[in-house]
């Protein structure tokens, strides 16, 4: 069975849009009740939220959706998607549920969930709930309504985990660190946990009125960190989405290090720290020179599909801890069971602490290759998998990268365009490659 509702990461759209309307979120909460209601005779799940003003309503509609079904709630009031996972699983509860559209403009809502151990569930799981969907509602009588209560300081509990992944004997004292909170999730949450380690923080980004989410602030619009960061003088800048599950970090001179580099500098750090580290997962897009840097270091590296739930379901299955993506979201399963920023941020200041060494010396000799990206439009009907002047060009282009580049052509998921990705160590060789192909497919 096919899903029609839930996408790579939850059900996500425009507020007052299918499927981002208070009925059908009412009637998911009843369906994801009764799948619940089918191992736990009274399960209790905590709802978390960002600071979007849909989310009242939503909350409202699942809250009552739940409720329908013989569930429990627990309401978080906003709060970053790892801290609903966390508390989920701090709490023993039975489901997390988060009202985000993550890094997406204001306009957009979606709903996304976590299993008992705040983990990311499976496809199996979220074709049930649709099946659910499908069929008539069953409202419990009045007698086994689920009922609904605050959670008191989930603020607080999530600020306190996130800094114990952080060195117990170490401390931000002395570091002036900009906290940008995209006015979402964690706008009252980041600073602190960055003052309470010690750091001087100044905060931009964390006035969220229920419009400005991610407008001009946070880790899709980096600017604003960057100014701040040289006008303030400070050491670091740290950029969190709306639901804080992804990061971008500025050092003192400006510069802009994305997720690849990041990963890499955690893995090191516990190298360095004489940590066992088997592996680490990223996607088809993380930059070739990090998975060579890796490699010289004994590290295997594997990549999956776009998505950081396919780079969690392949860590899982590896046993492996450290995974992400470029655009910053990174995995430490051994310090959380899905994606955070905050926790992320906290693993490269530690590895700054640690060594002694500035970000930038800890990426000496991992130059990221130049890549160059054509988007072809495809003409209905154009099969580009069976055009052969295309497969003779890329195996010509494999050739002449070998060793030195890669070459990366996959479909859009929402568009008719093929996206034709060359990376190579010299910008203009990747150009003339990506431009090879493009035509490739055009004349195909």
């Amino acid at each position: 069975m096919s899903r029609n509702y839930f996408g790579t990461d939850g059900i996500r759209g425009t507020v007052g849009q299918a499927p981002i309307t208070p009925d059908f979120v009412l009637r998911l909460g009843h369906a994801v009740g009764r799948v619940l209601r089918k191992t736990q005779s009274r399960p209790t799940v905590l709802i978390g939220k960002d600071t979007r003003i849909s989310g009242y309503m939503l909350e409202s509609a699942l809250e009552a959706g739940f409720a329908s079904a013989g569930v429990d709630v627990l309401l978080s009031g906003p709060l970053p998607t790892p801290g609903v996972a966390y508390l989920t699983r701090a709490l023993r509860l039975d489901l997390g549920v988060v009202i985000s559209a993550s890094h997406n403009p204001f306009p957009d809502n979606g709903i996304k969930f976590f299993s008992a151990r705040g983990e990311k569930l499976p496809d199996e799981w979220e074709r049930q709930v649709e099946a659910a969907l499908e069929e008539s509602a069953q409202w419990v009588d009045s007698a086994n309504l689920g009922k609904a209560r605050r959670l008191d300081d989930a603020q607080g509990r999530y600020i306190e985990f996130c800094k114990s992944t952080f060195g117990g004997e170490l401390s931000l004292k002395g570091l002036k660190v900009v906290v940008d909170g995209a006015h979402g999730a964690a706008y009252h949450v980041a600073p602190r946990v960055f003052h309470e380690l010690g750091a001087d923080v100044v905060s931009i980004g964390c006035a969220p009125d229920g419009y400005n989410i991610n407008d001009g602030f946070g880790a899709t619009a980096p600017d604003a960190l960057v100014a701040a960061v040289k006008e303030r003088g400070a050491d670091y800048g740290i950029a969190l989405d709306g639901d804080a599950d992804r990061l971008q970090l500025v050092d003192g001179d400006g510069r802009l290090y994305n997720g690849d580099e990041l990963l890499y500098v955690m893995v090191a750090d516990r190298l360095a720290n004489e940590q066992h580290v088997p592996g680490a997962v990223g996607t088809l897009m993380t930059n070739m020179a990090v998975e060579l840097a890796l490699q010289r270091r004994g590290i295997s590296f594997v990549r999956t599909k776009v998505g950081d739930r396919y780079v969690l379901e392949e860590l899982v299955a590896r046993g492996w801890q450290l995974g992400g993506e470029g655009s910053g979201h990174l995995l430490a399963l051994d310090k959380h069971t899905t994606g955070d920023g905050i926790v992320s941020a906290l693993q490269v200041l530690q590895a700054v602490i640690r060594s002694g060494r500035p970000l930038s010396d800890q990426l000496d000799g991992v130059a990221l290759f130049p890549q160059t990206l054509i988007n072809v439009r495809l003409q209905p009907g154009q099969d580009w998998k069976g055009n052969t002047r295309l497969a003779a060009e890329q195996e010509a282009v494999d050739a002449e990268l070998s060793g030195r580049g890669r070459v990366l052509i996959r479909p859009s998921g929402t568009e008719p365009l093929l996206r034709v990705m060359v990376e190579a160590e010299e910008a203009a060789l990747a150009r003339r490659c990506a431009e090879r192909l493009a035509e490739a497919v055009r004349a195909g």
